[in-house]
C-alpha cells in the first residue's frame, strides 16, 4: 500500500434507495453503495486524491460490490479485510416530508465485529490524514475502541486526524454519544459538525456558539449548515460560505461528499477557506441525484458550477 494520503475507517452498507413508485404506488428502489466514510472515500478520490479504505466486509455479494466499486474509484483497498463469518451491512432510505430516512440492518455485521487488533497501524502512519466518524464509532464497543487505536497510532506518527459527527440517535444513547464524539474530536486536527448534529451534541442552537464550542476541542472547525452552506472557524477567526443553489432531490451522502472534497482540497494544499468553497459546491451537486455514490461530482462539474460566481 502505497502513495495512500488519505485513509477512511468505517462500515460501508449496500443502500437501496426509494427513487419512484410504480403505477400502483409501491415504491421503487435504486441499488447502490453507502456508508459515510466510504462515500468520503470515493468522494476524495473523484476530487484527485489519494485516498484508501480501513474497514471489514463479508465475503458475500454486497462485499464484493463493494471490492468492485472501490476498484472502479480508485480507492486503496489494502486495509479491507473479507471477513468469512459476518455480512455487509445493507440499508435502505426514504423520502418524506422531513427529508430522507433510513432503515438499518448492520447487526453483526463484518464492520461491526472489527476490532483494535484489526487497525493497520503501518497503513496509518504511512498516510497523510486518517478520517473517522461518529458512525464509525457508533456501530459496535469494539469499533469505537478500534477508530480510538487509529486516531492514537495517527496522533503519534504526526497524522492528522479528520472527525465527522455523522450522528445517528438510534444506534446509540445520546450521553454516550456526546462522550464518545467529543473524546475524538479533542484530538483531531479538524472537526466537521453539521448544524444538526451539533444542537443535539451541544445543546446550542446559534453557528457561533457552536463554533466556540468545538475550538475549544480542535483548531479547525468547519460547520457544515446543509443548504445555508458552511462555517470554517478557527480559534483566529470564521468565515461564512454561502450555499449553492440546486435543483435537489436526495441530500443522502451530501455531508460526505463535503468532507471528501474538503480534505482532497486540504491534501491539494488549498487553504481551509478555498477548500470549504469547493466542498461546498460538490455537496450541492451531490443531492442533484438520487443515493450516496452516484450522484458525486468529479472536478470539472465543481469548477462550472464555481465559475457561475
Amino acid at each position: 500500500m502505497s502513495g495512500v494520503d488519505l485513509l477512511c475507517i468505517g462500515e460501508p452498507m449496500l443502500e437501496f434507495n426509494q427513487s419512484a413508485k410504480d403505477d400502483q404506488g409501491r415504491p421503487l428502489y435504486l441499488e447502490g453503495h453507502g456508508g459515510d466514510t466510504s462515500n468520503a472515500a470515493i468522494a476524495a478520490a473523484r476530487a484527485g486524491a489519494k485516498s484508501g479504505y480501513i474497514t471489514a466486509i463479508g465475503q458475500d455479494a454486497p462485499g464484493q460490490s463493494f471490492m468492485d466499486l472501490w476498484a472502479r474509484e480508485g480507492v486503496d483497498t489494502a486495509t479491507v479485510l473479507r471477513k468469512p463469518d459476518a455480512p455487509t451491512a445493507v440499508y435502505f432510505v426514504k423520502h418524506g416530508p422531513q427529508g430522507h430516512e433510513f432503515t438499518f440492518y448492520r447487526s453483526n455485521s463484518a464492520a461491526a465485529r472489527f476490532t483494535p487488533e484489526d487497525v493497520p497501524a503501518e497503513a496509518i502512519r504511512a498516510a497523510k490524514v486518517l478520517h473517522v466518524s461518529g458512525i464509525s464509532q457508533a456501530i459496535s464497543t469494539s469499533a469505537c475502541d478500534a477508530c480510538f487505536r487509529a486516531i492514537e497510532v495517527a496522533k503519534e506518527a504526526g497524522v492528522k486526524v479528520s472527525y465527522d459527527t455523522n450522528l445517528r440517535r438510534a444506534l446509540w444513547p445520546l450521553p454516550r454519544a456526546r462522550a464518545i464524539m467529543h473524546a475524538a474530536i479533542a484530538s483531531a486536527d479538524i472537526a466537521l459538525p453539521s448544524l444538526d448534529d451539533a444542537t443535539f451534541l451541544t445543546g446550542l442552537e446559534d453557528p457561533d456558539a457552536i463554533a466556540d464550542f468545538y475550538l475549544k476541542l480542535s483548531p479547525l472547525v468547519l460547520l457544515k449548515l446543509g443548504k445555508d452552506g458552511s462555517m470554517v472557524a478557527t480559534r483566529e477567526g470564521r468565515t461564512r460560505i454561502p450555499g449553492r443553489k440546486v435543483k435537489a432531490v436526495d441530500a443522502t451522502g451530501a455531508g460526505d461528499t463535503f468532507a471528501g472534497n474538503f480534505l482532497a482540497r486540504i491534501l491539494a494544499g488549498d487553504s481551509a477557506e478555498d477548500a470549504a468553497l469547493y466542498a461546498n459546491a460538490a455537496a450541492a451537486l451531490a443531492t442533484t441525484g438520487y443515493g450516496a455514490v452516484a450522484p458525486m461530482p468529479r472536478p470539472d462539474a465543481v469548477r462550472a458550477l464555481l465559475a457561475e460566481g
